[in-house]
């Protein structure tokens, strides 16, 4: 039986569902930080499982959930096809589970609601991946705007280009993947604009999806490999997005985000096509001053923050009401 009960005060025991190159990052991250005991693993691919193995090799290696689920864990890390997320996170969660998932938790609201009332009911950590809010540079903007240093943010405009697409062929399959490159890349626009603003109402959202240059229907089973969406907020802001899968963009990717208030503006923009270098500036009239620079070693934190929470004791976040809200903009992207 699981182990959360107890919360040991010594490093959780922690599963990792699901191996592959991102589960893999991340439990590198984990185990490298000290933050968990890597107990058990499981993943289809017994390449991927060997690869764990290399970086935990004391773990159990499990054939499925359930398997993992009978054994002594306090955690569990999810990296698998997004179509499984939510019903892996809640049987995990009502198995007493604290649980951290590759985003995004769920394909629609209501998939994310379930899982957050889960952890709410089993009163469990639950974290998810929304890496992109720990760059250093995310941070110090999201301070500035908090403090008022800008003023009243008014406008935001956000981008994520990708040169390239996914390699699963569940991607370009709507009911598995719950959409395209919205639900791809978008998901960490639309998270990094509302937790940066503090959770305003979204008071109305319009969405324009592309497939291959052509419009498609928002609620059609085509899934888009371009978007873009404009989301108005409570507050008036206008907040603006745009992601895509193969933009012929003359790099490897495009990242951004800027954010204009009535005293000051501030950026963030990946460095020379970068999925991981970024920098980030505080403007005034024509002058900027940079809050960071790289390197900055970012992309594990959302997992070792759960990790430290659970280590500590933790026990559900209200801040986790919030993966609901992501969720429901992004419903409304695809007009569901």
């Amino acid at each position: 039986m699981p182990a959360a009960d107890s919360m040991r005060a010594s490093a959780p025991r922690v599963g990792f569902l699901g191996t592959g190159r991102i589960g893999l990052i991340r439990m590198r991250s984990l185990v490298e930080d000290g933050l968990v005991v890597p107990a058990m693993i499981s993943d289809p691919s017994p390449a991927m499982v060997d690869a764990a193995r290399a970086l935990a090799p004391d773990a159990l290696v499990a054939a499925s959930l359930d398997e993992m689920l009978e054994h002594d864990l306090d955690g569990l890390v999810i990296a698998t096809p997004s179509a499984l997320h939510a019903e892996q996170s809640i049987r995990a969660l009502e198995r007493g589970l604290a649980v951290f998932c590759q985003k995004p938790l769920g394909r629609t609201q209501s998939e994310v609601a379930s899982v957050v009332a889960a952890a709410r009911q089993a009163n469990r950590v639950l974290g998810v991946d929304l890496s992109y809010r720990h760059t250093e540079g995310m941070r110090r903007i999201r301070d500035l705007v908090q403090s008022g240093a800008l003023g009243e943010v008014f406008a935001a405009d956000l981008v994520f280009h990708n040169a390239y697409g996914p390699d699963k062929p569940w991607f370009f399959d709507k009911a598995l993947s719950g959409g395209g490159c919205v639900m791809d890349l978008g998901v960490h626009l639309v998270d990094l604009a509302l937790w940066t603003l503090g959770f305003p109402d979204v008071t109305s959202v319009t969405g324009h999806l592309f497939s291959r240059g052509a419009p498609i229907a928002r609620d059609g089973d085509t899934v888009e490999d371009f978007a873009t969406a404009t989301l108005t907020l409570a507050t008036g802001t206008v907040v603006r997005i745009s992601c895509s899968w193969h933009l012929h963009a003359g790099r490897d990717a495009v990242i951004g985000a800027d954010f204009y208030g009535t005293k000051g503006g501030a950026s963030i923009a990946n460095v020379r096509g970068s999925f991981l270098d970024f920098s980030a500036y505080h403007h005034s009239g024509t002058s900027s001053v940079a809050l960071s620079e790289p390197p900055d070693a970012w992309p594990g934190r959302a997992a070792t923050a759960w990790a430290s929470q659970l280590r500590a004791g933790g026990r559900f976040d209200a801040a986790a009401e919030d993966f609901t809200i992501v969720a429901d903009v992004l419903d409304r992207i695809y007009a569901r």
